[in-house]
């Protein structure tokens, strides 16, 4: 077993990085820590008894699958125990930077004495543009392992800090946070903004990204889902989600279309879109979890930028 150990963000970047012959074995981080109900203590059996019935009822992932495809690297991940250098593959977005500090979270009490250093892609040349890891070139990817943050002590108990404000039930505590720029993780305090204005809006009752879906709805002429669905991904920010955490969405706000071939509105929907009425009421569920906070518990001020809680 080698002494170096890599841990990705997916199944397509551990295909790349399998190609780079890079000394050491992968493992690859299989969740989406950025949707559903979170505890802290990562990696225990009740850690994984709500994740599995969260993404089972949400997303029909079956026992076998969970088993075969995210428990069994995680068993993977704790079998690696003699590796003394560690490296985390991630990136910008939200769905990332959460899965990154529960891992970080995770090597904190399970692997203490380990050198542990972070590659994350996203800002890599002069344009606004924030780039995944499979969108660089392998010199690229060279030139950013080389480049890789060594991890404090501090960085590492500063993540699993603000795991355990991002597990709790009050988002309250994570606006306060100030001094993200004291650490090394240039894209955490963005991903932490995205994370509060996912909470409903004051205004209207739906999240920063459900009213952007509306607003792409009603600005684009779109022929069909398959193409609405695209220009979803194509502009989503720094959120970083797939396809299935879009059609979830879309099942959500469905009542709000009279079409999806073509893509068309409802007098109420763009009535919520232009803040005329609310959709709270609508869409209130008093099982959806963003980390440990219940969703409909708190709202979004979107004048002032803070969260208010119910």
């Amino acid at each position: 077993m080698s002494s170096l150990l890599h841990i990705t963000n997916g199944d397509a970047f551990t295909q790349r990085l399998s190609t780079l012959n890079h000394k050491g074995d992968i493992i690859t981080w299989r969740e989406m820590l950025c949707e559903g109900k979170t505890l802290t203590n990562v990696g225990s059996e009740n850690f994984w008894k709500t994740r599995f019935e969260f993404l089972n009822k949400n997303y029909k992932v079956s026992k076998s699958w969970f088993i075969e495809k995210t428990l069994k690297e995680y068993r993977s991940l704790c079998n690696h125990k003699q590796q003394d250098t560690i490296v985390l593959w991630f990136e910008y977005d939200l769905f990332c930077q959460i899965n990154m500090l529960a891992v970080l979270s995770w090597l904190k009490a399970n692997r203490k004495y380990a050198n542990i250093s972070l590659v994350c892609s996203g800002k890599e040349d002069s344009t606004d543009k924030l780039f995944t890891l499979n969108e660089l070139s392998s010199e690229q990817l060279q030139k950013l392992y080389n480049n890789r943050v060594v991890l404090t002590q501090d960085d590492i108990e500063y993540a699993d800090y603000i795991w355990q404000l991002y597990c709790s039930d009050n988002p309250m505590r994570l606006e306060n946070i100030k001094d993200f720029k004291n650490y090394q993780f240039d894209y955490l305090a963005a991903a932490i903004s995205s994370h509060l204005q996912r909470f409903p809006s004051i205004k209207n009752g739906l999240n920063k990204m459900e009213n952007n879906i509306l607003h792409l709805a009603e600005t684009k002429a779109l022929s069909s889902k398959k193409e609405f669905m695209k220009t979803i991904l194509n502009n989503q920010g720094s959120l970083g989600f797939g396809d299935s955490q879009y059609e979830r969405t879309l099942t959500r706000l469905k009542p709000l279309f009279n079409s999806f071939n073509p893509v068309k509105l409802t007098k109420k929907g763009k009535e919520i879109l232009e803040k005329q009425t609310s959709y709270y009421s609508c869409i209130q569920d008093n099982d959806v979890y963003l980390g440990g906070a219940l969703k409909y518990n708190f709202l979004y001020n979107t004048n002032t930028n803070r969260i208010l809680k119910l």
